[in-house]
């Protein structure tokens, strides 16, 4: 490693100075709060503004994290979908429990997410899948998920194989391994950076009797 990488990572460095966040901001809820904040990064341009980072952990604890998108917002939750075969599938049908961020660097924000998670149900999953492309589609039926494979010839393969089973389907069906997870929130922070580190940090929590509003220090 070089002498100026040892230098730059401590010199890293970045002055929050874009905007505020009192309570008096916060909408009424925590999904209309996100849905603003998903709006405004969506109409500022940011790549991907719906990919949030989902972190799981195995039965042992052991923690993982990796990009997904999001694919629904309402009040009953946050929904993505995946290979029900997958690692973090595993992780979630083992713990019920997990947390996302939505990592909008480009305006000093982050959202977090985190609670229990359920199954999407299979009507909302086929109305989800109906809407992807077709590309997306065959690739769901091809690749085994976080499973070792012999190289990228034995996935070409793979979605060759299943080009050619649907070749003569107007609509490729949703694999029997494939569907949604919706994260139900018990807590929903929303964090706006600022100057010299002293961040608003104000978090949805649902208590006994409700949601409550709370400011966390930075």
């Amino acid at each position: 490693m070089s002498e100026t990488t040892n230098i730059a990572l401590p010199s890293m460095r970045v002055s929050y100075e874009q905007g505020s966040l009192t309570e008096s901001d916060l909408a009424s809820n925590w999904h209309e709060q996100l849905q603003l904040w998903l709006d405004q990064a969506t109409g500022a341009g940011l790549p991907e503004p719906n990919a949030m980072v989902l972190a799981t952990s195995d039965p042992e604890g052991r923690p993982s994290s990796r990009t997904v998108l999001a694919k629904g917002l309402d009040e009953r939750g946050l929904v993505f979908f995946t290979n029900y075969t997958s690692a973090k599938s595993h992780d979630l049908m083992a713990t019920r429990y997990a947390s996302a961020t939505f990592p909008w660097f480009a305006m000093q924000r982050q959202a977090h997410v985190r609670g229990v998670v359920e199954k999407v149900g299979p009507d909302e999953t086929a109305r989800y899948w109906a809407g992807r492309p077709r590309g997306s589609q065959l690739g769901a039926w091809a690749s085994p998920q976080s499973r070792v494979v012999s190289g990228r010839t034995s996935l070409e393969s793979a979605l060759h194989k299943v080009e050619r089973q649907f070749a003569d389907a107007d609509r490729v069906p949703v694999p029997p391994h494939w569907g949604g997870w919706r994260i139900r929130p018990e807590e929903v922070e929303f964090w706006q950076g600022r100057r010299d580190r002293m961040h608003d940090r104000l978090r949805f929590r649902l208590g006994r009797d409700g949601w409550e509003v709370q400011r966390i220090a930075p």
